[in-house]
């Protein structure tokens, strides 16, 4: 090995360190996995993988409640707690997408997860193509 080749490769040795360390932490912020606070404070869900795809269940609801308004009157009525809203979650693109249920409304709506930081998820949802709207979720512990 000549002077400029070890030179080389102590330059190249830590930029490549640094690339992988690079790499793994936006890795870590392109999943979505683990317990989000949604926008209005009012629920917890929790996303993991289930089967080949990604789900998202509430964990907690402030003060409780009950699936009201679910279109599906065998369903109305179950506690929130333990309700899958959203499911069929696969990755494409800049980011993830599948189905959002809104148990305020009972409307499913195809939509996308994105992670803005490690800390922050931006889900959009629209029915019909036409009704839309997003908010921005923060991870808690």
């Amino acid at each position: 090995m000549t002077i400029p080749d070890l030179k080389r490769g102590l330059i190249a040795g830590p930029a490549l360190a640094a690339c992988a360390i690079l790499a793994a932490s936006i890795g870590h912020a392109a999943e979505p996995l683990g317990t989000w606070l949604s926008q209005s404070g009012e629920t917890k869900v929790r996303i993991a993988p289930c089967g080949g795809s990604l789900c998202g269940t509430i964990v907690w609801v402030k003060g409780g409640g009950a699936d009201k308004m679910n279109p599906d009157k065998a369903k109305a009525g179950r506690p929130l707690v333990g309700v899958q809203m959203i499911y069929n979650v696969t990755k494409g693109g800049s980011g993830y997408s599948g189905k959002l249920y809104n148990y305020k409304d009972g409307n499913t709506y195809t939509g996308k997860l994105e992670m803005v930081s490690d800390t922050s998820l931006k889900l959009s949802g629209c029915r019909l193509k036409v009704f839309c709207r997003s908010q921005i979720w923060t991870k808690t512990q």
